[in-house]
């Protein structure tokens, strides 16, 4: 790869050897040690091979004495290529003026990453650090990371670590949020822990206090399960935290009334494209309305951020806007997609309302109800039931 690059910046030439005995010209490369490579055989006598041109400039002075014909049939590299431009200054001239400033642009920010973040969305860190000037077009040598960290911590406390390092005109910003801090239990406050639902006690687990409830027993929504209120004829009454979990056999039945129609898209095949670019924070757009003339559309949009290569980042973004256009129909919906989109729901309330525990059983029916559907759950779940209740003090 190396050698490949300084063939490139010397430029090299393929050369075509025919005569009577082509066999000469390699003796006299092998004995005046002139370097060539890519050696091809075209026929018993020519063949082609490449070379640099200081090369060919020293085997063309022993020409005479090859009884061959030297011919040249390509010219790659960079000399031949900046020749093409020897007349054309205006040309030459561009292309300072664009190497200059991207040379120049290579000092200022133009694309920011962040890694790091789950919680905190990158659009606040985005406005943190534009508020303390880091941000598109800003000036990579002005960052000050220690200050800047300071900053963003105190503007965004849910993170714990920020580090920006800048390459080139991009700029990496890499954070760690901050890990929740556990809430503190009063040990005490005394308290109980009752039945937030009926069902049948298959397990206790007391912390401290004590158990009313074994399991089989059935039990009822706000039951006393574990007391914090004991009473030995040695300690006489005492009051604890009356902390634990309790496992127990449930049954919901839930109802969802699904609409009988819908309204659907039906797309028509027409298709509009539209295009921008963004320079930096200024967009310059390459149509006249900023509305959609069209009716009603699905709008998605497309940005390509331009780079050089090597990953050097341009202050330059296409934006490709397309609306498909549609129409809207009333459909009948069947009895099995109304199932499934309630059966979606009703999963969704039925897991979200229990602390800890999982389905085991279910059933789905569906009837007619006027125009409507209506979709019943019924479900078997096992899950803990306790709820901790403190004791009010006196």
């Amino acid at each position: 790869m190396l050698q490949q690059a300084v063939n490139f910046f010397k430029g090299h030439v393929t050369v075509r050897v025919e005569g009577g005995f082509p066999e000469r010209v390699l003796n006299l490369c092998a004995a005046r040690q002139i370097h060539f490579w890519d050696l091809n055989w075209e026929t018993p006598i020519s063949f082609t091979f490449t070379m640099t041109r200081r090369s060919f400039r020293e085997l063309k002075k022993h020409q005479g004495k090859l009884g061959a014909e030297l011919q040249v049939v390509g010219r790659e590299g960079l000399p031949y290529f900046a020749r093409r431009f020897r007349h054309r200054y205006v040309l030459v001239a561009g292309l300072g003026l664009c190497m200059l400033l991207l040379l120049v642009g290579s000092f200022f920010i133009w694309d920011i990453q962040i890694e790091g973040n789950v919680r905190v969305s990158q659009e606040e860190i985005r406005r943190a650090l534009d508020k303390y000037g880091v941000g598109m077009g800003t000036y990579s040598f002005s960052i000050q990371s220690e200050e800047l960290r300071n900053q963003i911590l105190l503007e965004i406390p849910e993170l714990s670590y920020i580090a920006v390092n800048v390459s080139g005109s991009r700029a990496y910003v890499q954070v760690r949020e901050r890990t929740p801090k556990p809430e503190l239990v009063d040990k005490r406050q005394p308290g109980n822990t009752v039945a937030v639902r009926d069902g049948l006690v298959t397990a206790v687990q007391p912390y401290d206090g004590e158990k009313l409830v074994l399991p089989g027993t059935m039990v009822q929504e706000g039951q006393l399960l574990i007391s914090g209120v004991t009473d030995d004829e040695q300690a006489g009454t005492r009051f604890l935290r009356g902390m634990g979990k309790v496992y127990a056999r449930t049954w919901y039945k839930m109802q969802c009334q699904v609409p009988g129609t819908i309204r659907e898209k039906v797309y028509t095949g027409e298709e509009h494209t539209r295009y921008a670019i963004c320079w930096g924070t200024r967009r310059i757009n390459f149509y006249n309305s900023s509305g959609i003339p069209w009716g009603d559309c699905d709008k998605i949009v497309t940005r390509t951020k331009l780079t050089l290569p090597g990953g050097i980042a341009l202050p330059i973004t296409i934006v490709k806007e397309t609306y498909r256009c549609y129409e809207e129909r009333t459909v009948e919906r069947s009895q099995e997609e109304a199932e499934q989109l309630a059966y979606a729901v009703l999963e969704a309330v039925l897991t979200s309302g229990m602390e800890e525990g999982q389905v085991e059983r279910e059933t789905l029916t569906s009837v007619p109800w006027g125009d409507d559907i209506l979709v019943e759950l019924s479900a078997e779940c096992r899950e803990q039931i306790g709820r901790f209740v403190e004791i009010p003090k006196e």
